[in-house]
């Protein structure tokens, strides 16, 4: 479960965005749809990622943010010794919503439609 206390603290003061860009980045790349955000790649790799603030907007019950994610991704082979797959690092980038709850913090993230580079 994911939980962006210090975010939702810092809502509606000037440090929002980077608080919020700090949390992301520090959560573990398996907590965001990496996987199903990818267009060049055929694996996301578990590695740190970097998030840019796009909006945000304050709801009955949620705090709506969307954001850009940087993260790597590669095309994983067989593994064979004959396989002729590179095995380099793309640079991914997809957009996620995330709804802070504004009680508990408790936040769910979820891939946007129709991704920029898909």
């Amino acid at each position: 479960m994911i939980r962006l206390d210090r975010a939702l603290k810092a809502w509606g003061r000037p440090a929002f965005e980077t608080t919020l860009k700090q949390q992301i980045e520090q959560l573990d790349a398996t907590e965001l749809p990496l996987q199903q955000g990818m267009s060049s790649g055929s694996y996301a790799l578990a590695e740190p990622v970097t998030a840019t603030i796009l909006g945000a907007t304050e709801l009955e019950r949620v705090i709506r943010v969307k954001a850009g994610i940087f993260f790597s991704s590669i095309i994983a082979g067989c593994s064979c010794a004959d396989d002729p797959t590179p095995v380099d690092k793309m640079v991914e980038y997809c957009e996620v919503l995330l709804d802070i709850d504004k009680e508990s913090a408790v936040t769910t993230v979820s891939l946007v439609p129709g991704n920029p580079d898909a």
